[in-house]
């Protein structure tokens, strides 16, 4: 699958309000998945950082992604589990994620992701999903 592909998929495939969080997929194969979002007022909140439900939101879709090109196929994944670990306030430009499958069995999917910040290029998340197939 082509970051091209994925992003059609995305593009017409997810809800309105993960539209409106602007990801862009970078890289995607059957190892790793890179989605970004810029950071922009309406993401942000009180201390002008951004807030953990779009930080968790960008997780849980590039992890759905790491799925897809895990699998080489846009096949329906539901989140079974999804933990969020904030690591520090988030700012700057954008938020980079790098998302990859830890396992796959038969019907279901492990993975994991960390959530960095640009242009510091500091961590500022890290989370873990299951998912079945």
């Amino acid at each position: 699958m082509t970051p091209e592909t994925a992003q059609t998929i995305l593009d017409q495939g997810f809800a309105p309000w993960i539209k409106a969080l602007s990801p862009v997929i970078s890289e995607i194969s059957a190892t790793k998945t890179v989605m970004t979002i810029p950071i922009t007022p309406d993401i942000k909140r009180i201390g002008d950082i951004v807030c953990g439900q779009a930080l968790t939101a960008l997780a849980d879709t590039a992890m759905v992604f790491a799925c897809f090109g895990h699998l080489d196929a846009p096949e329906p994944v539901g989140t079974v589990t999804l933990d969020t670990q904030f690591l520090r306030p988030a700012n700057g430009d954008s938020i980079r994620c790098e998302a990859e499958v830890t396992r796959a069995g038969k019907s279901m999917l492990f993975t994991r992701c960390t959530l960095i910040a640009e242009p510091s290029g500091k961590p500022v998340a890290m989370a873990t999903a299951t998912f079945v197939r």
